[in-house]
């Protein structure tokens, strides 16, 4: 099993079903003990603001902010650079905890030893 689990976020609201799934897969790594690096890019990069994975639904799915709650206690989460630059968020705007990086980042995390990369 890999050591480290970097997950790769790239839909939100617009495709709900995989948003969850990637919010999913990775509340369970971190619950199971993985190292998890989420990153939240296009579209998800909105639940890197306070308030906005409450407004997210989809029926028989955990509730987001539950997911996004433990993600953010024992994981790491990141905003993609662009992304947030695209959206006019800056590091003010973010939920404590989350951090802004780029995709030199992204790369560095994906290759390491030991670990998994996803993308949803």
């Amino acid at each position: 099993m890999a050591k480290k689990l970097v997950i790769k976020v790239t839909a939100g609201a617009d495709a709900p079903e995989r948003c969850s799934q990637a919010f999913t897969v990775a509340a369970v790594a971190v619950a199971s003990g993985v190292d998890v690096s989420l990153w939240l890019t296009g579209e998800s990069a909105w639940f890197a603001l306070p308030g906005r994975a409450a407004e997210f639904e989809l029926p028989h799915a955990a509730p987001l902010p539950d997911l996004l709650d433990s993600i953010l206690a024992a994981g790491q989460l990141t905003l993609c650079t662009q992304c947030a630059a695209r959206r006019d968020i800056t590091e003010k705007d973010v939920i404590e905890g989350v951090r802004i990086a780029g995709a030199q980042l992204f790369v560095q995390e994906a290759m390491g030893d030991e670990t998994q990369a996803l993308v949803y």
